[in-house]
Formats: C-alpha cells, sequence, structure tokens
C-alpha cells in the first residue's frame, strides 16, 4: 500500500497548544496500551504499521514540521518537503512525483492520500488497502471514500452517490452547506467528503503536467514557488468526468477543534487539574507545571501552555481564530529532530529556556552575531564543541559562549540545559550554520 499523508495547517483552532511549528497533529493528547501519550500522527502512523507494515508511507509536509516529524516518528519515514505552501493539487503533484522519481514506484501502482489527522479505528486502514486495491483495476481514474454522515454537518463537503451501492459512480459533487441543505443532501443519500482518494500514480503524474507544465520531481520542486495555489478538489476531482466513491461506516472523526477533540480524550484532564464536585463535562489540557482549579464550570474546555491560556464553553471554542490571529505569535515550545525547547521567560534583553536533546542526538554547529549564551546542564552528559575544541559536561557544568563563536551540544545520555541568551536583539533570525570540525564528525561517528 502506497499512503501520501497531507500534513499541513498551524491548527489555530487547538491554540494555545498549536502554533507554526506544532500543528495540532504533534500535541501529545491521546493516551497509548501502555499509558504513554501519543499525538494524532503517531497515533495514525502506528495503526497503518499494524495494519500493514510493508506500507510505503510518505509524509507530505512544510519545512518547518520535518524535525518535528523526525521527532515523533524516527529518521525512516518519507518524507516529501514542500519549499512553500500551495495548497493541496500541488503537495499532491509533488509527493506523487517524489514516489516515482525518489523512490522508484511504478506509475500503474495505486497510491492512497488522506489527511494525518483523522480519529480513525484500524478498520479505516482496512478500508484504504480497499480503497487502493480499487484505484487499481476500476475504469474510474479516481476512487473516494464516502463517510457515512453522522449528523448533517456544515463543515464537509458532499458526495452524492448514483446508487446505493458500497461502490458507486459518483452523481454530482456539494460544497460546504447550512445544516438545513445538510438535512437534504443526507436525504438524497450523500456522504461526507473527508479528503481521502486513490488514483494511479501516473495519472496524476499526467495531470501534473497538464496543470504545471512540469513531469518529474526535480524540476516540479525547483518551480514549486511558482505553481498556481489550488486545491486536489477544484484543480482534478471536479474536471474528472468518471469518478467512483466507495462507503466507509466506521467511526471517523476530524478532530479540528477542542470541541470535537475533548470528545475523543480518555479522561478529564492531562497535566495538573482539580475539579470539584459541581464541575459537569469539563476537559483540562495543562502543559504547565502548576495545577489548574476548576470550580462549578460546566461544558467548559481549559487549555496551558507556555504560549497562553484559554478558557472557554465548548461550543464557542470552534470560532476562536479569529481572535487568535490578534495575537502576537512568539514559538514557546517546540520538538525538533534532536529534541525538544520550552521558553521559560522573557526578559527586555534576555531570553531562558530549557532545552532536552535525546541521547545520541546533537544541534547543528553554529554561531550568532548579536547574542552571547550561557549552558547550565541540569540532568545527563554529553560534550560540548566550541571554536573546535571539545570538551565532556555533566550536572552543574556551566559553559559560556561569546557572540560569534562557533558551538554545538552532543548528548551522550538524555541531556538537559537552562540555556539563557543575552543580547540586544534577540532572534531566531540570528543563527549561521557551519560544518563541524573534521575530527569531531570522525571522533564521535557523525554525517560528513
Amino acid at each position: 500500500m502506497n499512503i501520501i499523508l497531507l500534513s499541513g495547517g498551524s491548527g489555530q483552532r487547538l491554540w494555545p497548544l498549536s502554533n507554526d511549528v506544532r500543528s495540532k497533529q504533534f500535541i501529545r493528547l491521546f493516551r497509548t496500551g501502555e499509558g504513554e501519550l501519543e499525538s494524532m500522527v503517531q497515533r495514525v502512523y502506528r495503526q497503518i504499521r499494524t495494519v500493514d507494515p510493508e506500507a510505503e508511507v510518505t509524509i507530505a509536509t512544510s519545512r518547518s514540521q520535518v524535525s518535528a516529524i523526525h521527532n515523533q516518528l524516527g529518521k525512516n519515514v518519507g518524507i516529501c518537503v514542500e519549499p512553500c505552501r500551495r495548497d493541496t493539487f500541488p503537495a499532491v503533484a509533488l509527493a506523487a512525483a517524489y514516489l516515482r522519481d525518489v523512490r522508484g514506484v511504478g506509475e500503474d501502482e495505486p497510491v492512497v492520500v488522506c489527511p494525518v489527522d483523522p480519529y480513525v479505528e484500524p478498520d479505516y486502514f482496512q478500508a484504504l488497502k480497499r480503497l487502493g486495491e480499487r484505484a487499481a483495476v476500476s475504469e474510474a481514474n479516481l476512487v473516494l471514500m464516502g463517510i457515512e454522515p453522522v449528523y448533517p454537518s456544515e463543515k464537509y463537503g458532499y458526495i452524492i452517490p448514483a446508487d446505493k451501492k458500497n461502490i458507486s459512480k459518483v452523481s454530482v459533487f456539494k460544497e460546504k452547506p447550512t445544516e438545513e441543505v445538510a438535512r437534504e443532501y443526507i436525504a438524497q443519500g450523500a456522504l461526507w467528503n473527508g479528503g481521502v482518494f486513490a488514483f494511479r500514480l501516473g495519472y496524476v503524474m499526467e495531470k501534473a503536467r497538464q496543470l504545471t507544465g512540469f513531469g518529474d520531481y526535480e524540476r516540479l520542486l525547483e518551480a514549486y514557488h511558482t505553481l498556481d495555489k489550488i486545491s486536489f478538489d477544484y484543480g482534478v476531482v471536479e474536471h474528472e468526468p468518471y469518478i467512483e466513491v466507495m462507503r466507509f461506516s466506521g467511526m471517523w472523526k476530524d478532530l479540528g477543534t477542542w470541541n470535537t477533540l475533548t470528545e475523543a480524550m480518555d479522561g478529564p484532564c492531562i497535566g495538573k487539574a482539580v475539579f470539584n464536585e459541581t464541575c459537569e463535562n469539563v476537559h483540562v489540557i495543562n502543559e504547565l507545571d502548576v495545577p489548574v482549579l476548576c470550580m462549578g464550570l460546566k461544558d467548559m474546555v481549559v487549555s496551558a501552555s507556555p504560549e497562553g491560556i484559554l478558557v472557554s464553553d465548548k461550543v464557542q471554542s470552534s470560532y476562536i481564530k479569529p481572535f487568535v490571529n490578534e495575537f502576537d505569535h512568539k514559538v514557546m515550545y517546540a520538538e525538533k529532530s534532536w529534541g525538544s525547547f520550552r521558553v521559560l521567560d522573557v526578559g527586555k534583553d534576555s531570553m531562558t529556556i530549557k532545552v532536552t536533546l535525546n541521547p545520541g542526538h546533537r544541534m547543528n554547529y553554529h554561531s550568532h552575531q548579536y547574542r552571547d549564551e550561557v549552558w547550565t546542564v541540569v540532568s545527563g552528559k554529553g560534550r560540548t564543541v566550541i571554536d573546535g575544541t571539545e570538551k565532556k559536561v555533566e550536572v552543574g557544568d556551566v559553559v559560556t559562549m561569546a557572540a560569534g563563536s562557533r558551538h554545538m551540544v552532543i548528548a551522550d545520555t538524555e541531556l538537559q540545559m537552562i540555556e539563557v541568551q543575552l543580547g540586544k536583539e534577540i532572534s531566531v533570525y540570528d543563527k549561521q550554520k557551519h560544518e563541524m570540525p573534521i575530527y569531531t564528525r570522525v571522533l564521535n561517528d557523525l554525517p560528513i
């Protein structure tokens, strides 16, 4: 099974836990059978591997999400990186070209495309396999998955099939309607359009040639920033005369808002929270190391992170986006390929950050022009490299880097440090990467 998982967006409706770096699919909110927390992308990836261990999984995503994907799924997952955001047709076309030209997938092979963040059970992935198998033999160029609607939703487009068979010709598509119109669609046998579809690889490569003028991965990648922003639905689906739809009646939830997301939580809270006996239908997601006390609340969600605090009626939480757009966004927490960081304090000429490096990982060898840095090791063991000189560090060691010095940290065990940045111009853009000294690369068996 060849699967393209579309991973995009900043997930502003899940503020304050989501931001431009940590989209909603990377927030760890669901418990595994072992009691550990996992994110939407971890859950979906685990479910795919359970159903089909040999599946060829490619995540189509923006550059800002690559580190988080590597952090949560490891280095071996396939990633097709979009140089910039150009909506779903360019993303699917680039990922299809990646499969053919980089991964060696044949043009007759079926490919299934789906969002990275549905809340589903394993039967959904069994249905994806059947969807791909149908695309391999169908006379239709596209086979869609139609979700059996649970209620007349205004959030989804609708697919009206020609009959009530499990696999039907698509009669017509309908855009997102009002609730009243959605009820009429459902009476006609309409299915939700969940953005899940399958095709033979060569079909999309031909569409890429027709709509962009480019038919291979390298040229698509090079010209990506010039491509028109257009969705796969508008660019391809609406112009295809023969499309099939396969019904899916299993559990499927789009957890795009706090209201829907809390329905999937297996308990009332994550993090420190206390409820008195008068609370009803209240959920708390608390990433701060302080308790949250809830008293007399009903149908509420409380979410606290270093980037802000949300206290909202669950229904009203769906409408936070215009307010969030007005905020001055600063990334206060992010997962990187090497570990994670959390901003603890921001002063006029300083910033204090807690940095965690995973065992065997390292930062890039880099320098800053406008700020000094002081690192204090609070747990673990590792090594620093400053201007080419390597030194072992452990708990209690303090390391100072003046502006302009080239430096990095290598974690031998999990390594936690408090990093204090000092300067008049503290900015994420004040960073220049450098090649590591050759002897350091050889000593630590790191890539040159």
